[in-house]
């Protein structure tokens, strides 16, 4: 049973979200980390939070407060990081009092939570913290500056990194606190401008935004992703983007809409990147493409290509966030560069996509719960929409010479054009290796149809070689267990009676399991394809029906065995001789295959 949180905590966690939802505050306090345990707390007894370089915001274990006392302090830590405070000072106490200054001064403006001193605005000079460090150094730290410090009255270890918890101030080059800081004054400061301007909703959507000109620029001067562009909604919403989890941008293909964080202040040729990064998911259709493989190291492959391809193009400039880039992996498709990645675990610690740490910039990968609501015509129209509009953009775009190219996003374009081909015909032609056509020779040991104008003249009947016939089989194992669903079962079975009855294979040995081998013995295609009772429904262990057919005295040895399952089965799996797989399209196997596999849906 959970513990449950006492009064002190409780006060915490409402100025944490009532800091995470203040338009000026929010986005800083998003992108730092809050802790309040009493083990390593660097916190002095009489103070009530620190807040270190690194973004992490410690609050004194023990001392209770309002929630609107919690957010002024809290609230004083973030100033600190946005305001970029952490400097190599010859006097860090000074140059403490001095921050402590500023940041008070500006609580009191904005009148955000309740203050812990009695300090007064009048007393609270409108000067920055290089001319209060510059007085303080002549005069001395006044008595009064005591109270506004949030790590105690000395003005000591404010702004410790995290090793050691106390010493001098580090300066950080990193100043995406500043940067968050800045975007969402300005956010808020055009936001309450427009406001009082008394403009309508309809003259205020006028006023387009800088993602917004980045979209413009892409359907006037960039053809090759100007339709695309055209067909997605914005989204800048930094409450939308922090419910997402969304440091940068991602996309969602089936809303049709791009997120794009308002807090990460990208310039406008960043957002161009970002927002062609994006499109390209979609335009190449790389959520359709993940089929088995894992898809956080699948969106990581696509997120390498991708921006291979648009610092090659020059498209905008890529942020300075860490991106996925390696020019090693140029000309490398993402499913080569995914089978690079996935060998090496060590790496998946280190990467990184514009949605942030270990998260996918696509939206709609497994574990989204709302994509059960999509209707199929929708899947299949927005599919349509993607091949056109990039096969199209390809065209205008070398038609009227709108800059390079890559040589493989060309191809992959291209690609677009010819639809994947279907499961069960790519089970034929795997089929068709193994059963070739029946070469037929006339007879007279039974004789044809007689013509009705010369019932007299006795016609001969075209049969098949009955040598050839007699090993003209196949082999199927059958999962028969409780988790395999009726529709795939009839899905599986139906191919593979219309297959063997169009190719002319008499008999097919079919062998059930689940925990046990269960034979079944040679069934003619027509009884595979009407009602048939299935045995066993337990659970899945595939190896005694492979070794049940491989030691069959009446099973030919060059005889193909397709295997029908879910995946959820032993992970390893022994056949020595020809074989594939056919399963759902969501199904994997737990080990690696050797013969091919055949998705169904």
């Amino acid at each position: 049973m959970a513990k449950p949180l006492d009064a002190g905590q409780i006060a915490v966690n409402v100025a944490v979200n009532n800091l995470r939802s203040h338009p000026l505050m929010g986005g800083v306090m998003r992108e730092v980390r809050v802790y309040r345990q009493s083990q390593s707390n660097p916190v002095p007894v009489d103070g009530w939070a620190v807040v270190t370089s690194t973004g992490i915001l410690w609050l004194h274990p023990m001392r209770r407060a309002t929630p609107a006392q919690w957010m002024y302090v809290m609230a004083h830590g973030l100033l600190h990081l946005a305001f970029r405070h952490f400097r190599v000072t010859p006097r860090p106490a000074m140059w403490n009092a001095a921050c402590d200054c500023v940041v008070a001064r500006f609580l009191c403006d904005i009148k955000l939570g309740e203050p812990i001193h009695n300090v007064t605005l009048e007393q609270l000079r409108a000067w920055n913290e290089d001319r209060y460090f510059r007085d303080f150094m002549e005069t001395g730290i006044p008595d009064w500056t005591r109270d506004l410090s949030i790590a105690g009255p000395k003005h000591e270890g404010m702004f410790v990194d995290e090793k050691p918890y106390f010493g001098a101030p580090i300066f950080v080059a990193d100043n995406r606190y500043a940067k968050t800081f800045a975007a969402s004054m300005l956010e808020a400061v055009d936001d309450a401008l427009k406001r009082a301007s008394g403009l309508s909703t309809t003259e205020l959507r006028l006023n387009k935004t800088p993602a917004q000109l980045a979209r413009a620029w892409f359907i006037d001067h960039y053809p090759l992703l100007g339709a695309l562009a055209a067909g997605f909604e914005l989204v800048e919403e930094s409450q939308a983007c922090h419910r997402l989890d969304i440091a940068v941008a991602a996309i969602s293909d089936s809303e049709r809409k791009i997120y794009l964080n308002p807090g990460a202040a990208l310039t406008a040729s960043e957002l161009r990147f970002v927002m062609a990064h994006e499109l390209l998911h979609a335009g190449l259709r790389h959520t359709a493409r993940v089929g088995n493989r894992d898809f956080f190291l699948w969106n990581v492959a696509c997120d390498f290509v991708i921006n291979g391809w648009l610092i090659e193009m020059q498209v905008g400039v890529a942020p300075d966030m860490g991106l996925l880039y390696d020019p090693a992996l140029k000309n490398q498709s993402a499913e080569t560069v995914y089978d690079l990645i996935s060998r090496d675990l060590r790496l998946r610690r280190k990467l990184i996509t514009l949605r942030g740490d270990q998260s996918p910039d696509m939206l709609d990968g497994p574990g989204r719960h709302d994509q059960t609501n999509i209707p199929v015509a929708a899947t299949t129209d927005f599919d349509a929409f993607c091949r056109r509009a990039m096969l199209q953009g390809l065209d205008l775009h070398l038609s009227q010479n709108r800059g390079f190219l890559p040589g493989n996003l060309a191809e992959e374009i291209r690609a677009l054009s010819q639809p994947p081909i279907p499961w069960d015909v790519q089970l034929a032609q795997w089929f068709d290796g193994f059963f070739g056509p029946l070469e037929r020779t006339r007879t007279y040991a039974r004789l044809s149809r007689r013509q009705a104008s010369t019932p007299d003249i006795p016609r001969p009947r075209y049969v098949a070689d009955a040598q050839l016939l007699s090993g003209r089989t196949f082999g199927v194992v059958l999962d028969s267990s409780g988790s395999m669903d009726a529709k795939i079962l009839g899905q599986g079975l139906g191919a593979i009676a219309a297959y063997a009855f169009s190719r002319e294979v008499p008999l097919v040995r079919l062998v059930y399991c689940d925990a046990h081998a269960y034979d079944g013995g040679y069934v003619a295609p027509e009884a595979i394809g009407n009602r048939m009772r299935v045995q066993g429904r337990g659970g899945t262990v595939l190896q005694p029906a492979a070794d049940l057919l491989a030691t069959a005295q009446d099973f030919p040895k060059a005889a193909p065995i397709l295997v029908i399952t879910d995946g959820f089965c032993e992970p390893s799996l022994r056949l020595n001789r020809e074989h594939a797989f056919l399963m759902p399209k969501s199904g994997k196997l737990p080990f690696a295959p050797r013969g091919p596999v055949f998705r169904m849906g």
